[in-house]
């Protein structure tokens, strides 16, 4: 069991708010976290139609354990912790998919963030360097590829991925540390100005 916080987050305090019935506090929660949620699911399965399966199964799930919620870690964690369960699920229940990236990479990872007045040249170098991005996550090993996701959509902490994921600190950090070793590796080519900076982790 986790040990409870001493300091609990206001998105706990909406959960909390959420199991005693306040619906509204549910809808602030959804709308925080379904960008990142989705993306996570989506970057990790490399499916959209079973990201948004994925999906719908996490909200559910955590609707059916409104009930029995205790805050004992930050809000984030114990979404992300549902949805790591999820994802292993689904990668249990079809071992095709794991490993495969699908044909259209693109279409279907892409979410530029592109003001519409930036001269079509930048709009396609952005989207180059976005793909190749994309594609290099794609490539890492499940267990790297998730904890790097977990960085990068929630913002969590080594500890907490730790935490998501069950494995130990250093596990944990070990993996990130390889995942950013290879995504570096992979995008040394670009030599870009405004190629996708990755952080570093000890």
């Amino acid at each position: 069991m986790l040990p409870k916080m001493d300091l609990m987050d206001d998105d706990a305090g909406l959960m909390l708010r959420y199991r005693d019935g306040d619906t509204a506090a549910f809808s602030a929660l959804y709308a925080q976290y379904k960008g990142p949620l989705y993306r996570y699911l989506l970057r990790h399965v490399r499916n959209a139609g079973a990201a948004a399966d994925l999906f719908q199964e996490v909200w559910s799930r955590l609707v059916a354990m409104r009930t029995r919620y205790e805050p004992r870690a930050k809000f984030a964690t114990f979404l992300f912790h549902i949805a790591h369960n999820c994802a292993v699920d689904f990668f249990r229940r079809d071992l095709n998919l794991r490993g495969v990236v699908p044909h259209d990479l693109d279409s279907a990872f892409l979410e530029p963030e592109v003001p519409e007045y930036q001269r079509p040249d930048k709009v396609a170098e952005f989207l180059e360097q976005q793909s190749a991005l994309l594609a290099a996550v794609a490539a890492l090993p499940q267990e790297q590829r998730e904890a790097f996701l977990l960085r990068e959509e929630t913002g969590l902490s080594v500890e907490e991925i730790a935490r998501v994921t069950a494995v130990p600190v250093e596990t944990a950090k070990s993996r990130l540390r390889y995942a950013i070793r290879k995504l570096k590796k992979s995008l040394s080519p670009m030599q870009e100005p405004e190629a996708p900076r990755l952080r570093t982790y000890a």
